[in-house]
């Protein structure tokens, strides 16, 4: 089965438009090579692939190798070589430009040297990851939430594939990739981080509790935890505080990005073993969350929470208003005082509770339940109105 990516080859092509430097970031395996060639092959740009020994060789004087070439010019796997953004930084200042470089990378910009400081104003960071709801089809939700967003995970032809698929995918990543990032960490202690993470999901965290449950200091475990969501992998979501009358959590949450390697890390092969286990809310808050986070970019999105008890999955600021989900799964989703108290505290224009159901209805005048069905299209239409 073929899934197009039509809104991310859109916001590539528009990027290219406005860039001499397009940088494509995503987690290893996300499907950047699939959908990078695709754009080759219809633009007749050339592909380098710094995986490739011929290619690597060639870039190793990358200045020698790109200064002749023309049109649009690929470079996968990017981060493996920081040398080459100083150098793209000249190339992209020619005028008038007789190239542009769409490059690929599984790691965020902080965790690859030299990519904001060398091509500051040259550089368009599209941010990609597995597929979403909106690729997949709502209709399909419940097998994307059990496999997670990865292509040869969720494509896979059966569930036993899927789960083998992800159980190597771990292996390989903490072996093999993070190493290729110049992360010197063993696997095994990054490993029992992300089984612990894993369990925590969804959670507040607690350094000092994670790290006396490894036998690290706390300084031990902020550092692998940045590696991770560096790799794109994992991610803490900030807290939103402002000076109001209420003590408010300071601390970020904390969520493995996609569904599926959450429930590889709990040992859930199948859809049944999920949805009887005691992290299902935590792993459908984060699925969803996720989603909306993608819709509406991770700059504009926290959560809030009192040391009272008071708390919100997901607030959203987007163009000067504020918008809250509360994520439930509940076959019929009804009000909480903790939703009120979070509309007056936080000046909500309206609070929406996802829930896995087919169909959306008002639960009062400023609360709306939305189906799983809905979400895609309600959460981009909110965020298009924002635009207008």
């Amino acid at each position: 089965m073929i899934l197009q990516r039509t809104e991310l080859l859109r916001e590539i092509t528009d990027a290219l438009r406005q860039s001499p430097v397009v940088f494509l970031v995503g987690p290893r395996q996300c499907g950047k090579t699939t959908l990078a060639r695709s754009i080759a092959e219809e633009s007749g740009a050339t592909f380098l692939d710094l995986e490739h020994p011929a290619d690597a060789a060639r870039l190793a004087n990358p200045l020698t190798a790109l200064e002749p070439l023309r049109g649009l010019v690929v470079i996968d796997e990017a981060q493996l070589q920081p040398s080459l953004f100083p150098t793209l930084r000249v190339l992209a200042d020619r005028t008038p430009s007789p190239a542009q470089f769409l490059l690929l990378g599984s790691a965020s910009a902080e965790l690859v040297s030299n990519v904001s400081e060398s091509l500051a104003g040259r550089i368009h960071f599209v941010h990609m990851s597995g597929f979403n709801l909106g690729e997949v089809g709502a209709t399909r939700w419940r097998e994307l939430w059990h496999r997670g967003g990865f292509p040869r995970s969720l494509l896979a032809a059966s569930d036993e594939a899927s789960f083998k698929w992800r159980e190597d995918f771990l292996t390989t990543f903490l072996e093999r990739d993070l190493r290729r990032l110049g992360v010197l960490v063993a696997p095994d202690s990054l490993r029992r981080l992300w089984m612990m993470i894993a369990h925590c999901h969804g959670q507040v965290m607690n350094m000092a509790e994670i790290g006396r449950s490894l036998g690290q200091s706390h300084t031990t475990v902020r550092r692998h935890l940045d590696i991770l969501a560096g790799a794109l992998v994992l991610r803490q979501l900030q807290p939103w505080y402002e000076d109001i009358s209420k003590r408010q959590v300071k601390s970020p949450k904390i969520y493995i990005r996609d569904s599926g390697v959450l429930h590889t890390l709990l040992g859930l092969p199948s859809s049944s073993t999920i949805e009887s286990h005691p992290k299902l809310g935590s792993s459908w808050e984060g699925f969803v969350a996720e989603h909306i986070i993608q819709i509406f970019g991770e700059r504009n999105c926290t959560f809030w929470a009192t040391q009272a008890g008071a708390e919100l999955d997901l607030l959203v600021s987007h163009r000067g208003r504020r918008y809250g989900f509360e994520v439930k799964y509940a076959d019929a989703p009804r009000t909480t005082k903790s939703m009120h108290i979070a509309i007056e505290a936080l000046k909500l224009s309206k609070l929406y509770v996802i829930y896995p159901g087919d169909r959306s209805f008002a639960l009062s005048d400023s609360i709306e339940a939305i189906g799983i069905h809905d979400l895609d299209a309600r959460a981009t239409q909110l965020k298009k109105s924002g635009d207008e």
